[in-house]
């Protein structure tokens, strides 16, 4: 319960005690914390006992500490039952976002330039891997535009 109190602040707590209090009463305070706090553990172990006895052999293993949400969502993320780190170790965000990079890049060119050849257009202008986020896109085609569904606005 106290391991975060260091001996610097548990000499500052008995000094302050004894100003307090004065050096006649002080043990006297000290058993009548030490019992209150004894006694409130036992109610809270006794209540525990209860909850889980009232629950049921199914809730045998249920901690209390569970319901700390921070707690609860560590345990669940830790049981790997939906296979969930396959499908981490599966996906590549690098590789993902360099072919769509790349096929950003033959697009443009390829709109850019369509009648020269790859190597005419990567040396009039080409980049080198970046895509220039200043330009405008192209307008597109009317044709090219989606149908207009009435339904869905």
């Amino acid at each position: 319960m106290f391991n975060d109190i260091g001996p610097l602040e548990l000499a500052t707590i008995v000094i302050v005690g004894v100003l307090v209090f004065g050096p006649d009463k002080l043990p006297k305070m000290i058993q009548d914390v030490s019992r209150t706090i004894r006694k409130i553990r036992e109610f809270s172990d006794s209540a525990k006992q209860d909850i889980r006895s009232e629950l049921g052999p199914e809730f045998k293993d249920f901690e209390f500490e569970d319901l700390n949400p921070k707690t609860f969502i560590r345990k669940q993320l830790s049981n790997d039952d939906l296979g969930l780190q396959e499908i981490r170790n599966g996906f590549d965000l690098k590789k993902e976002m360099a072919e769509i990079t790349d096929a950003v890049q033959v697009r443009e060119s390829e709109s850019s330039n369509p009648s020269s050849s790859s190597s005419s257009s990567s040396s009039s202008g080409s980049t080198g891997g970046t895509v220039d986020m200043t330009k405008k896109p192209a307008k597109p085609d009317p044709e090219d535009r989606p149908p207009f569904d009435i339904d869905a606005t």
